[in-house]
């Protein structure tokens, strides 16, 4: 197994700093100079990516790795996004391009030899061409229908070799495309939970009350005349820390929680000898069963509380506990 040392020396520890600061620095510049050149032209882009039948997204290198994740970033937001090797499309991939469709070639010289040859298919097909580059006055800039300008003082790599700066502007610029897009066509959260139903994201988005909540046999009951024996019985039984409390016919009068019992009994209350009505609280926290399951964890939140009793025009469906939602993968 490798040794490695444990420690530098001052001076190179404090030229690696200075290095990482200075490259931070000048992509943080990179990004700052973009805002000003966010005009009509890219409100028009905007409005083409909107209107089309598919985004394309095409590039080379480096900018090809940006290209993938700015089409996945759309693809998210429900339009058909792909990214397009520009490599392999003049070797049949052309094929996924169709009339009206948009696409983004990114380049930051504007002379990438892949792309260029790609020019005139595009124009051929008579898709919308929306250059990004870092020169205006590039081959691929002259022959597109929209340029946006992702140019840069400098690369944050002190030799100039290696594309940072640039990069991380032309995906920063990828994003304000991204959430413009989301705002012309009110992309909402349902939305957006729809195109992510896996991992935690699709949990929190999409899970509801409903999906979590016991129900039927396992909701813990107890009439409002029923003595304490019962209530503490249901509660230990039903293993939620509470139990509702209802009438005969199943309207919900209130809830006891443990939080209830021990306050009783610290009040030196004999609860022994008193009804569940005598004990339960009379104004517990409702929803339906429609609401998001995270939204039930802010209300449990708000009022300090860990379970809340799902309900439909005062008839008991069910109850939420925090657990449940932590199970879940909820939060």
């Amino acid at each position: 197994m490798r040794v490695l040392k444990d420690s530098i020396s001052d001076n190179k520890s404090q030229t690696i700093i200075e290095t990482a600061q200075r490259a931070l620095k000048i992509e943080s510049q990179a990004i700052a100079g973009l805002v000003d050149r966010v005009d009509e032209n890219f409100v028009k882009v905007v409005s083409h990516i909107d209107q089309c039948h598919h985004l394309i997204i095409t590039g080379m290198g480096k900018s090809g790795l940006i290209g993938k994740k700015i089409a996945a970033t759309f693809s998210s937001l429900g339009l058909p996004a792909m990214f397009l090797h520009a490599a392999e499309a003049s070797h049949g991939d052309l094929g996924i391009i169709v009339e009206n469709d948009t696409v983004i070639a990114i380049s930051n010289s504007g002379e990438t030899e892949e792309i260029i040859k790609l020019l005139p298919s595009f124009k051929r097909i008579n898709c919308t061409l929306v250059a990004i580059t870092g020169k205006p006055t590039s081959t691929l800039a002259k022959c597109s229908d929209y340029v946006l300008d992702i140019s840069v003082q400098e690369e944050a790599c002190s030799k100039d070799m290696i594309p940072t700066a640039s990069t991380t502007a032309t995906l920063a610029l990828g994003d304000a495309l991204a959430v413009a897009f989301m705002e012309l066509r009110g992309v909402n959260e349902t939305d957006f939970a729809h195109n992510h139903p896996g991992g935690s994201l699709g949990r929190r988005l999409l899970t509801t009350v409903g999906d979590l909540m016991h129900s039927g046999e396992t909701i813990p009951i107890v009439f409002e005349d029923e003595d304490a024996e019962s209530v503490i019985a249901e509660m230990s039984r039903k293993r939620l820390g509470m139990t509702l409390v209802t009438d005969r016919n199943k309207n919900l009068k209130g809830v006891v929680t443990d939080g209830d019992l021990r306050r009783l009994m610290e009040k030196d209350k004999n609860i022994s000898k008193m009804k569940a009505s005598d004990m339960m609280g009379n104004n517990p926290k409702t929803l339906t069963k429609e609401i998001l399951a995270a939204k039930a964890v802010q209300i449990m939140e708000e009022h300090s509380i860990t379970s809340l009793i799902v309900s439909d025009e005062g008839k008991v469906e069910g109850v939420i506990h925090l657990h449940d939602i932590l199970k879940a993968g909820i939060v």
